[in-house]
């Protein structure tokens, strides 16, 4: 299975899931978020570790939409004008600045319910697995993940943070959705206990390169290559790895934790031709 593949299954199943009802107005809203091209990296590597491990990714169809669509919930509140304030995600305008800040936030909500829901809805999947899966969504959309990370991430912006914090800001705001695909995948391809916890690593691994590249880029780059407002990191005077280390420096670091993550695939014999192109693309994204 490439990657391209991955893509438009999830993205014709992410299609169904978001048919078009009645309010039709919240429906179009979600939908705009969902369905703008997003890389769906979250949900392609869930379905990759289910194929590693058991040779099919199709039971993890479901989790993977809801996986995305919790993602994209946090991109929706992320861009408001009370928190991050971006006007442009993914080369498009923001939810809010086409659908108005009371629909954006709603559709937020929507999605961040609406996902778990998909999951409880597994017909193949037995309730003690669904109670894990939900667990480790949960964990993600929450206190112990995203919402953490964020409210950490606002309440340093323009202060001096030890690394500890960065750490902490980024585990939560950007590893703890990779943590939570893999784990997922883990789950429902029945692991033992070992590998998962090497899964998890690796996820943890990956979580923080693609930060420190979104960090990079996010100084280096252009809109057209961003798809969102260049340098507004450093306008604002947000906790990064550039603020923190510099350029040189988050290039090596970044390396170190794609070094890692190669060195868990290696060890552990899994054998993921998609695992190694994404943590190879990360290193591309800097050069």
């Amino acid at each position: 299975m490439k990657f391209e593949d991955y893509k438009k299954i999830i993205e014709k199943k992410l299609d169904e899931y978001l048919e078009i009802k009645y309010p039709e107005k919240i429906y179009k809203s979600m939908r705009y978020s969902v369905l703008n091209g997003g890389k769906r990296l979250r949900p392609i590597m869930l379905l990759e570790t289910i194929k590693m491990i058991t040779g099919d990714y199709v039971i993890g169809l479901p989790s993977a939409c809801a996986i995305e669509m919790l993602h994209c919930q946090s991109l929706i509140h992320d861009d408001l004008p009370c928190m991050d304030n971006d006007d442009y995600r993914r080369g498009k305008l923001t939810n809010h600045k086409v659908y108005g800040e009371s629909t954006a936030i709603l559709a937020g909500d929507a999605l961040l319910s609406f996902a778990p829901q998909i999951i409880i809805n597994y017909s193949n999947v037995d309730k003690v697995t669904k109670i894990k899966i939900l667990n480790e969504f949960f964990n993600a959309a929450g206190v112990y993940g995203i919402i953490a990370g964020q409210i950490m991430d606002l309440d340093s912006e323009g202060k001096d943070i030890s690394y500890e914090t960065l750490s902490y800001i980024h585990s939560k705001k950007t590893s703890a959705l990779f943590e939570s695909a893999i784990r997922i995948g883990s789950i429902l391809a029945n692991v033992e206990n070992d590998i998962l916890n090497e899964l998890t690593k690796f996820a943890q691994y990956f979580g923080m390169a693609f930060q420190i590249s979104d960090d990079i880029i996010d100084a280096t780059q252009s809109f057209e290559v961003l798809g969102k407002t260049p340098k507004k990191d450093e306008k604002v005077s947000k906790a990064t790895f550039v603020k923190f280390f510099g350029l040189d420096e988050s290039k090596i670091k970044l390396n170190y934790y794609c070094e890692r993550c190669c060195d868990i695939l290696e060890n552990n014999k899994f054998k993921s031709k998609i695992f190694i192109e994404l943590v190879n693309s990360i290193k591309k994204r800097v050069n």
